[in-house]
């Protein structure tokens, strides 16, 4: 899995699927899971804004 160095959403793909980015990285580490990125506190806090799996170091 790859974590997308602008966004840090994780990926399986070669593209980012938010930014559509291909500077992705297997150097990364944490996870957060965002369900409700509206309601959400940790998702406003670390500025995720579609529902995913991120990377909290990138």
């Amino acid at each position: 899995m790859k974590a997308c160095k602008e966004c840090h959403i994780l990926t399986e793909q070669k593209e980012c699927p938010i930014c559509k980015k291909k500077d992705l990285t297997e150097n990364w580490q944490g996870i957060v899971v965002i369900f409700n990125s509206e309601g959400s506190e940790i998702s406003k806090e670390l500025g995720f804004t579609v529902p995913g799996k991120y990377a909290i170091k990138v």
